[in-house]
């Protein structure tokens, strides 16, 4: 047949941002430390801020919302670097897992 082609199918390129290492491109799996009878306020405070290089204002802001709700979602990643992330925590002595972000 003349005068029809297929139309040409031009991936997306990835934004500079996804091409970064470490760029997640699969944020499945939330992080969630856990509240504990164990640690104290500030010894949490400063395990995140080891572990994800927070300022001290975003890593009290959820170590309260971890002391007050029981619990609080701390990153959103793929399954090795959240895999990674519960490890790092629970080498603290804090209670972390992971579950299929819904």
């Amino acid at each position: 047949m003349a005068g029809t082609a297929e139309p040409i199918v031009v991936p997306e390129k990835p934004t500079q941002e996804a091409t970064q290492p470490g760029h997640n491109l699969d944020p499945g799996y939330a992080v969630i430390v856990w509240n504990d009878p164990v640690n104290f306020m500030d010894y949490v405070t400063h395990v995140f801020m080891k572990v994800f290089r927070w300022n001290k204002q975003k890593a009290e802001v959820h170590m309260l919302e971890v002391h007050q709700k029981g619990r609080s979602v701390v990153a959103r990643e793929g399954f090795e670097k959240a895999e990674y992330y519960v490890h790092q925590l629970q080498a603290y002595n804090l209670q972390a897992t992971m579950e299929k972000a819904g």
